[in-house]
C-alpha cells in the first residue's frame, strides 16, 4: 500500500507542471542545435501532410474534370448532368465542401484549359525542374514530388503535374479564369509557389500583368552570363517597375526619387520581387583616392550575387550605361567575394528608346538591363503651398508687427 502511494506521488510530480530553474539545466550548443532540428522535423511533418492533403482533393478535381470533358457527360446525359451530379454527391456527403454546381464546372474548366496543349506536359515538367528549393517549404517537400507523380499518373491520359499539389484550389480557379494561355498561367503557378502568394495577392498579380512585364527588361544577361545564371537574372528584372506607392512633386530629381523609395523601401523590395536584400543607398566606394557613390546597392538571394541600381529621374541617355558599367565593375573589384556570381546593373530610367540602349551596351562586357518606371502620384500645388490657416496666422502676425512698429515710431 505504501508502495503504491509513493508511486501514486511519484507520477502525480512528474505530470505536474513546474518552472524550470536555472540551476536545473545546463544548456549548451548541442542542446541548441538538437531543438532546432526537432522544431524543423516537427514543421516538416505539418508541411507534407498539408501538401498530401491538399494534393489528394486537388488530383480528385482532376479526374472529375477529365471525366466530365472525356465522357461527354453533357451530351450523353443532357445539359444539366453537371446539377445532377453536383446534388447527387452533396446527397451522399453532405459534410464534405466543394461540390457545387459551380465547383463542378471549374474542374472541367481546369483540366479542359491544360489540356487543350500538347506542350502542356513538357512546360510542367521545366517548371518542377527549376523551382527554387531554396525556401524552407520546398524544402522540405520537394522530396514528394517524384512519390506524388509516380502515384498519379496511373491511367491518366493526360499528366497531372506534381507542382500543382503545392497551390490550393482556388488559386487555380483564378489562374484558369483569368489567364488566357497556359504559359501564363503556369508562371503564376510557379511564382505562387515560390513566393507563398495569397490568393488576393496572386488576383492582384494578374491584375497587373506581372506575366506581361516580367523578364522583358531590355539586358545583355544572355550574352554575359552562364545560361542558367542568365535566365534566371533576366527573369527577376521587370520592363516596368510600378511606383504607386510613391508620392513626389513635380520636377522631382534623382534625390527626390532615392528618398521617396528608401522611405518606402519595404514597398519597393516587394515590387522587386523576391530574393533581394537591401544594402544600402548612395553606398560609398572609394576608387583610386577618390569617393564614388552608388545609388542603391541590393544582394540577390537567389542569384547570390550584387545588384547595382542606378535612378534616373529622366530618359535614358547612353552615357548612364558607361557610369552602371563602372560601378558594377568597381562592385566586382572591391565587394564580390569568391563565392558570389559576378555583378549585375540594373538602370531604371523614366522612359528608354530601344536602339539607344541596345547601342549603349555594345562593347560592354559587364552584365546589365534597362527598365522604366511609371504611376508615380505627383502632389497636387496646392499641398505643396501653405494652408488658409496658416496663411490667416501669418497675415495676423503681420498686423501685430506693424501695429508694434508704427507704436515705437511714435514714441
Amino acid at each position: 500500500m505504501k508502495n503504491q502511494e509513493e508511486m501514486g506521488k511519484h507520477m502525480s510530480e512528474e505530470t505536474k507542471p513546474r518552472m524550470v530553474k536555472s540551476h536545473d539545466i545546463n544548456l549548451d550548443s548541442d542542446y541548441v542545435n538538437w531543438i532546432h532540428d526537432v522544431k524543423q522535423r516537427y514543421i516538416s511533418t505539418q508541411i507534407k501532410a498539408a501538401v498530401k492533403v491538399n494534393t489528394e482533393r486537388l488530383y480528385f478535381n482532376w479526374q472529375l474534370g477529365r471525366d466530365l470533358v472525356e465522357r461527354k457527360a453533357e451530351e450523353k446525359w443532357g445539359k444539366g448532368i453537371v446539377e445532377q451530379l453536383s446534388l447527387d454527391l452533396q446527397n451522399e456527403f453532405p459534410d464534405a465542401a466543394g461540390f457545387s454546381a459551380r465547383n463542378l464546372w471549374n474542374m472541367k474548366k481546369w483540366y479542359l484549359f491544360y489540356s487543350s496543349s500538347d506542350t502542356f506536359s513538357e512546360l510542367a515538367h521545366t517548371i518542377e525542374n527549376n523551382l527554387d528549393l531554396n525556401s524552407l517549404k520546398l524544402q522540405q517537400v520537394g522530396a514528394e514530388i517524384g512519390e506524388y507523380q509516380k502515384l498519379h499518373q496511373a491511367g491518366a491520359e493526360i499528366e497531372f503535374p506534381a507542382i500543382f499539389g503545392f497551390v490550393p484550389w482556388r488559386h487555380h480557379v483564378e489562374i484558369v479564369t483569368k489567364c488566357k494561355t497556359i504559359e501564363e498561367a503556369l508562371f503564376y503557378v510557379r511564382k505562387t509557389i515560390e513566393e507563398s502568394w495569397s490568393r488576393s495577392t496572386l488576383v492582384d498579380c494578374i491584375k497587373a500583368n506581372l506575366y506581361q512585364s516580367s523578364g522583358n527588361a531590355l539586358t545583355n544577361f544572355a550574352e554575359k552570363l552562364p545560361a542558367i545564371q542568365g535566365k534566371l537574372a533576366q527573369e527577376i528584372v521587370k520592363d516596368i517597375y510600378d511606383f504607386g506607392f510613391v508620392s513626389l512633386p513635380a520636377g522631382y530629381d534623382e534625390e527626390a526619387l532615392e528618398d521617396a523609395l528608401e522611405q518606402n523601401i519595404t514597398r519597393f523590395l516587394l515590387e522587386l520581387g523576391s530574393g533581394f536584400a537591401f544594402i544600402g543607398r548612395q553606398k560609398e566606394i572609394i576608387i583610386a583616392g577618390k569617393t564614388r557613390k552608388i545609388d542603391m546597392l541590393f544582394y540577390h538571394i537567389k542569384l547570390r550575387c550584387y545588384v547595382v541600381v542606378e535612378l534616373k529621374a529622366v530618359s535614358f541617355e547612353p552615357e548612364f550605361a558607361g557610369k552602371l558599367n563602372f560601378y558594377v565593375n568597381a562592385v566586382n573589384e572591391l565587394m564580390k567575394s569568391e563565392s558570389d556570381n559576378p555583378t549585375i546593373g540594373l538602370l531604371i530610367c523614366k522612359d528608354k528608346d530601344q536602339t539607344e540602349v541596345q547601342w549603349a551596351f555594345q562593347g560592354i562586357e559587364t552584365p546589365m538591363g534597362v527598365a522604366t518606371y511609371d504611376n508615380i502620384r505627383l502632389q497636387e500645388i496646392k499641398s505643396q503651398l501653405p494652408s488658409e490657416e496658416a496663411i490667416q496666422k501669418r497675415l495676423e502676425q503681420a498686423e501685430e508687427e506693424y501695429i508694434l512698429k508704427l507704436k515705437e515710431k511714435n514714441k
